[in-house]
């Protein structure tokens, strides 16, 4: 039909319903170009973004304890963000595999980067529904694998504050720094928000319910993001 066996070879999965493969590699441009009710790609994609983001989210839950919420949502967003989908389905071709109108295909619709992205999630909406939930979260599991391995592991890391200065120190005389900037709520439930800052440079905010937690939450975000920028490993 179009390369549909090489397409399930590369997506490790095969279709029992292929209409639904279709699908989800129908582009919306169809509908406008024909001008007639029209099936296309976007409630797979709906569906496909809320599969991810539970398969993802217990993924991250399961290999980060030491993260809060907060770094939790970040860890999140940088797997899920439309660039980084985007380079699932270019490794996967699927560029090649979307059904576009005219238009979007003379635009340069397949190399876009919000179509691509669009397709991988309607593409995991269809595994979901054709093969159930443990299909897609093998799918899942299997494209996120070398994604999850980059990630900074703070796991270990038992003293952020300790290390962080540390870490600063190594390059420079200067030590973080942390001032308060807020304290919402009622006197006993109250919640902190503080910055840490080097040479004059804010590196990352943290929450808690006391002073001293969010200063930690603070100093591990920003431990977390040197890693990140830098590859410098810590919690050794």
């Amino acid at each position: 039909m179009f390369g549909v066996e090489s397409l399930q070879l590369r997506l490790g999965y095969s279709f029992h319903a292929e209409n639904l493969l279709r699908l989800a590699l129908t582009h919306p441009s169809i509908a406008h170009e024909s001008g007639v009710v029209s099936e296309h790609n976007q409630r797979l994609e709906f569906l496909g973004d809320a599969v991810l983001q539970l398969v993802l989210t217990q993924k991250l839950y399961e290999k980060f304890p030491a993260f809060d919420e907060g770094l939790l949502t970040k860890a999140r967003a940088k797997l899920v963000n439309a660039s980084s989908l985007a380079v699932h389905a270019r490794a996967l071709d699927l560029g090649t595999h979307l059904i576009l109108s005219r238009g979007e295909e003379t635009s340069g619709g397949r190399g876009r980067a919000s179509a691509l992205a669009d397709a991988f999630e309607s593409l995991l909406g269809a595994i979901f529904l054709d093969g159930g939930f443990d299909a897609a979260r093998e799918f899942v599991m299997r494209e996120f694998a070398a994604d999850f391995s980059t990630l900074p592991d703070s796991s270990g890391i038992e003293n952020p504050k300790g290390e962080l200065q540390e870490l600063l120190q190594s390059r420079s005389a200067c030590a973080p720094e942390y001032k308060t900037i807020s304290a919402t709520g009622p006197d006993h439930d109250r919640v902190f928000e503080c910055i840490v800052q080097h040479e004059g440079v804010e590196l990352a905010r943290g929450r808690g319910k006391s002073k001293k937690a969010a200063e930690s939450d603070a100093a591990l975000a920003a431990l977390i993001k040197l890693q990140t920028e830098t590859g410098i490993k810590t919690g050794s």
